[in-house]
């Protein structure tokens, strides 16, 4: 008994319940917004991977957190979920009304991802990974105006992320299997907002905050980046010629966006370097006659 109250301690010290709720705008019903606990040493910032993630180390008195399930508020009546911020933004009218009438359909295929997640509680990993994924599920029923795809892009990207991290601390149920399936989702988002941006369909480069992670924004040169990653990572092997035109093509993005063999003191070192990194990646590939 004492070894769980302890344990219990340690998670309410790390969230709060705000005394603001919040309300959702399919159902127009209130919730409860859980925020994170700011200081103290709950959050201890470590490496940044090449994928731009955080990662945040564990401390001794919380162990270790996730902040970015925070990032993510998820009605418990009709498994509508937003970046918080679009909670305050005005939604059409038609896309209310598809969120609306497909609450019960997330309900179901989050469960199959994530069974007997729970949006009442205080969340845990595995519950914060299932309210990014009723994300990406209601973002997919938005008009473009809110820039679906270039926030689906950072969504499948940042589930990929913690769909990873559960199955580091619960192998066996194929986790694994489903971070690479985000992986693959993310490459086809990110690459399909720049198609979007460039064809003006979806204003994807005026998203406030391009993340990914919740720590800075690399803006749309990290989009662009962040297309050569996850091609050079994720893409697809069956096709080689497709290939290495897509790599070829990211190649030359990657070096127009920042500059490469120029003065670049105006990117974000971090970004610079990893792009660097890539190019010379990239070109060894596609040099390979062997390939």
């Amino acid at each position: 008994m004492p070894a769980k109250n302890s344990n219990s301690e340690k998670k309410a010290g790390i969230s709060y319940w705000s005394k603001d709720k919040c309300t959702c705008p399919v159902c127009k019903k209130a919730f409860e917004r859980e925020v994170m606990r700011s200081g103290n040493g709950r959050m201890i910032a470590g490496g940044l991977t090449e994928e731009l993630h955080r990662i945040f180390e564990p401390s001794a008195k919380y162990g270790r957190v996730y902040p970015l399930i925070y990032e993510i508020g998820a009605c418990p009546h009709c498994y509508t979920a937003l970046l918080w911020n679009d909670f305050k933004e005005k939604i059409s009218p038609a896309d209310l009304d598809k969120l609306f009438s497909s609450s019960q359909k997330r309900k179901e295929a989050c469960n199959q991802v994530f069974p007997y997640f729970n949006l009442k509680k205080e969340r845990t990993l595995f519950d914060g990974a299932a309210m990014y994924y009723l994300a990406l599920m209601t973002y997919d029923e938005m008009s473009p105006n809110m820039l679906p795809t270039m926030k689906k892009a950072i969504l499948s990207l940042r589930l990929a992320w913690l769909t990873d991290e559960i199955h580091k601390h619960c192998d066996g149920h194929n986790y694994d299997v489903v971070s690479q399936m985000f992986y693959s989702k993310a490459l086809f988002f990110y690459q399909q907002a720049v198609i979007n941006e460039t064809s003006r369909v979806e204003a994807s480069s005026s998203l406030n905050n391009m993340g990914p992670d919740m720590d800075k924004n690399y803006g749309w040169d990290g989009v662009i980046y962040l297309c050569g990653l996850l091609e050079y990572r994720y893409g697809q092997k069956d096709d080689i010629q497709l290939r290495l035109k897509k790599l070829s093509e990211s190649k030359t993005a990657i070096a127009r966006i920042f500059g490469l063999g120029k003065s670049s003191k105006n990117k974000p070192g971090p970004l610079l370097e990893h792009a660097r990194n890539l190019y010379d990646d990239i070109s060894k590939l596609v040099s390979d006659d062997d390939f």
